[in-house]
């Protein structure tokens, strides 16, 4: 390991002082492990009002100090620097109660949640690993630190970390510890719906996303009940290989790492169970499910809290889903100006992961890809999509006699004619046309 320059000389400047200083959790995993740390944590001897006085005159905030951290803002990037700690008792099942200041590192890593995260480094001292999160990284192993029901009773949302970590970094979570998640899972009911929202949007993310949400789909309905009932929900359709569940973490892992596809992705099946029925041959059939998909997953969305924008654009997939595209340009063109381009790019990617998820047909995927080349000719050629690129406006068709509702009417008539190449997008072509639809009404 090397320390950046900015970590660097902040150690230099504690140490130099009479406070020993070591980098310590996820910076350390991260570079034992070959990968670049986002960012960097410190953790020393010296108490707050010590660190204050040895980084006197520097940048820094201070709004962690009752726990013991600052933050140093320093050219190579902020680096958050904590007391070195033990935890009091944690009343709310999420954050202890007080902090008690200790003066040596070992003390301050036996509060933390998992061994591969309870490492710190030196540059002279090299490692400390008292409970061999080396070997552990090593061998991909998640292990709490110590008893594993105290770390997840202590602060609950380690629970969904543990889940988070899996599917990043492809980890098996060691049975002791995956046991007591499964004992302490209920106990996420007081953690805030921001944080579960962040890390299960991390879980699903991760590389290794369909492995994390099978292995721990009983912890996930936890937190999201209304998923539960697509476990083992069998779909007994010669469209798809797997229950409802299996089939929709398959599908998380097909599309791009994106939050908002991978949610999509989640949760565009979740209406089936409700839905299904079975016909005189034994085949099931979803009637109706996007709808239901749809909302069921507002609720989710609303529970924890996503942004209207992002709500909106999951929503927008989840019941869009099972619509085709357009197999001929007409309709793709008719899909875009309804829709626009990044919508539709997101429906290509769902509806591509959706068909890689369902183990049977691989063709649907080919029909998807000459689909998306009929979207970039349409693109291409810069075909008008939109009122806005029609080379009429309103005040061209009150110039023809309409005026209020009418024109609006009008010109969404123009556009579907533009849209179905029935007329030029000129304004010679279009007022001839408009013409032609008033006399046409008239007459009527």
């Amino acid at each position: 390991m090397r320390l950046p320059e900015h970590a660097a000389r902040a150690v230099a400047r504690l140490e130099a002082a009479g406070f020993e200083t070591w980098a310590v959790g996820g910076c350390v995993r991260d570079s034992l492990r070959g990968a670049a740390p986002h960012d960097w944590d410190l953790c020393t001897a010296a108490r707050p009002e010590e660190m204050q006085a040895v980084f006197a005159g520097a940048r820094v905030l201070e709004t962690g100090l009752k726990h013991g951290t600052l933050t140093l803002l320093t050219d190579g990037g902020p680096l958050e620097i904590t007391t070195f700690r033990a935890d009091g008792a944690y009343s709310d099942g999420r954050h202890p109660d007080g902090v008690r200041f200790v003066r040596r590192i070992e003390a301050d890593l036996a509060r933390r949640d998992f061994t591969v995260g309870a490492m710190a480094w030196h540059p002279q001292r090299g490692l400390c690993d008292p409970f061999g999160g080396e070997t552990d990284l090593q061998n991909g192993v998640l292990r709490a630190v110590g008893d594993p029901d105290a770390r997840f009773q202590e602060d609950a949302l380690r629970i969904l970390r543990a889940v988070r970590f899996a599917s990043k970094l492809g980890f098996t979570v060691e049975p002791e510890t995956a046991a007591a998640m499964r004992r302490q899972a209920a106990r996420l009911d007081c953690v805030a719906a921001e944080r579960v929202r962040e890390e299960l949007t991390g879980a699903l993310c991760g590389r290794f996303a369909r492995r994390a949400l099978m292995e721990f789909a009983d912890v996930i309905g936890t937190v999201l009940p209304e998923l539960e009932p697509m476990f083992g929900c069998a779909q007994q359709n010669p469209h798809h290989l797997y229950d409802v569940w299996e089939h929709s973490a398959r599908a998380v892992e097909q599309v791009p790492n994106i939050p908002a596809l991978r949610w999509s992705m989640l949760l565009h099946d979740c209406g089936k169970p409700a839905c299904k029925t079975v016909d005189e041959n034994g085949v099931g059939h979803f009637y109706g499910h996007p709808k239901v998909s749809r909302e069921i997953a507002e609720r989710i969305l609303r529970r924890l809290r996503f942004s209207g924008e992002d709500t909106a654009r999951i929503l927008l997939l989840v019941e869009q889903h099972d619509r085709p595209l357009g197999d001929t340009d007409k309709l793709v063109r008719r899909r875009l100006s309804r829709i626009g381009e990044a919508r539709f790019r997101d429906l290509l990617a769902i509806k591509k992961g959706d068909a890689v998820g369902q183990g049977t047909h691989p063709d649907n995927v080919a029909q998807l890809c000459i689909t998306e080349t009929r979207l970039n000719a349409v693109l291409a050629a810069d075909a008008c999509l939109s009122l806005r690129q029609l080379a009429v406006d309103g005040n061209d068709i009150q110039a023809l006699g309409l005026s209020g509702p009418a024109v609006g009417a009008m010109l969404r008539d123009l556009l579907d004619a533009v849209l179905d190449e029935q007329v030029e997008n000129t304004r010679k072509a279009l007022l001839a046309y408009a013409r032609t639809r008033m006399e046409e009404r008239h007459d009527k």
